[in-house]
């Protein structure tokens, strides 16, 4: 057994704001120029820091319903900016040096990417970045933070778990409460009061923290069976 490592996708591994404008470009050709400025300002305002939404999305879509825009509508610009994600109109790019450091992860742990976006785009991101072969799994509209949940559930059967994302309550939140280690990145990361296990602006700063939690994880599960029938098998995996 080995330590499983739980990647989010969207502002953590996926960085930059390109698809969440694409996202506020879209409601405004479906409801107007002012809500795409509207939301436009509130993604200005939380990457500023210190606001109250959980990320860029988040923002847009309080800007949008506060405007009167209904939920199908959010829906149908939500999946329009998805289909141009990784273009020219949706740019994202990946944390810097995430090939190399994803191929030493591999040799210590199980990656998981799990997120609740479709799987549109994502893959061939994936594959543009080099690294769609160094994930054991990919998980796509999970319905965080249950979804969630239940993938940590069934890795701690395995062994120790840490879950890596940029949204306390989704990405997090579910993981600590069943004993999971958690990574916190992104905006928030400098202020949340989530006590979370590391903590870095981007995935980048927290690669030798990572690292480390994966060579320990590995050595507390890779430990042979003792042969004697007086001396029985004590787990020493944390939960």
């Amino acid at each position: 057994m080995s330590g499983t490592i739980v990647f989010d996708f969207d502002g953590t591994l996926a960085l930059g704001a390109g698809p969440i404008v694409a996202y506020a470009r879209a409601l405004g050709a479906l409801a107007g120029d002012e809500v795409y400025e509207r939301a436009r300002q509130e993604i200005r305002v939380f990457e500023a820091g210190g606001s109250a939404y959980r990320d860029g999305y988040h923002a847009v879509g309080v800007a949008a319903l506060a405007a009167g825009v209904d939920p199908d509508t959010l829906h149908v610009a939500y999946e329009t900016s998805r289909r141009e994600l990784g273009t020219e109109a949706a740019p994202v790019e990946p944390p810097a040096g995430l090939p190399a450091f994803l191929g030493r992860l591999g040799g210590t742990a199980r990656l998981v990417l799990a997120t609740n976006a479709p799987a549109i785009g994502v893959p061939r991101l994936l594959r543009d970045w080099g690294v769609a072969e160094a994930f054991d799994e990919l998980r796509f509209r999970i319905g965080k933070p249950a979804g969630l949940a239940e993938i940590v559930r069934v890795a701690l059967a395995r062994g120790p778990v840490l879950a890596i994302g940029d949204i306390v309550e989704l990405d997090l939140a579910p993981a600590m409460e069943l004993g999971a280690d958690t990574a916190l990145v992104g905006a928030t990361a400098a202020g949340a009061t989530a006590p979370v296990t590391m903590r870095g602006r981007t995935v980048t700063d927290l690669y030798p923290d990572i690292q480390t939690w994966a060579a320990i994880a590995a050595s507390r599960t890779s430990a042979p069976e003792p042969t004697g029938a007086d001396h029985p098998h004590e787990s020493t995996e944390r939960h």
